[in-house]
């Protein structure tokens, strides 16, 4: 139906009513299960629950079963605080930088606490 001519008419002789337009079909749903959740962030579905059960992914319990449902718009918001959280750590932690001058980066005078000193050789478990 490209026409316009070829739309259906109705007893009046007019087109009929969104003749020539497509009904909205929405591209994406705006509920996700947790484990589209988990495949969108590519971590375990486990991971995703305890997101949604400590509060820092909303979500919703339905049905009589209560399954989890996160809305589209929600998990989007969780990605933007996710990356902005990051640029604040980025920003105060950047790469190579000391706070003095033997190498703190924790500031108490002892290697960070991230990173292991040189003389600490790594053990194998097969040498106990």
């Amino acid at each position: 139906m490209d026409d316009p001519a070829d739309a259906p008419v109705d007893d009046q002789g007019g087109r009929s009513p969104g003749a020539g337009r497509l009904a909205r079909v929405p591209t994406s749903p705006r509920f996700l299960q947790l484990a589209d959740v988990a495949e969108v962030l590519n971590i375990s579905a486990a991971q995703v629950y305890a997101l949604v059960r400590s509060g820092d992914l909303p979500a919703i319990k339905i049905g009589g079963r209560g399954q989890w449902r996160v809305e589209t718009s929600e998990l989007e918001g969780y990605i933007a605080r996710m990356y902005e959280q990051t640029r604040d750590f980025v920003s105060t932690h950047p790469l190579g930088r000391t706070d003095d001058e033997d190498g703190a980066a924790d500031g108490d005078g002892e290697p960070a606490d991230d990173v292991m000193a040189p003389e600490d050789p790594v053990k194998d478990s097969r040498d106990s």
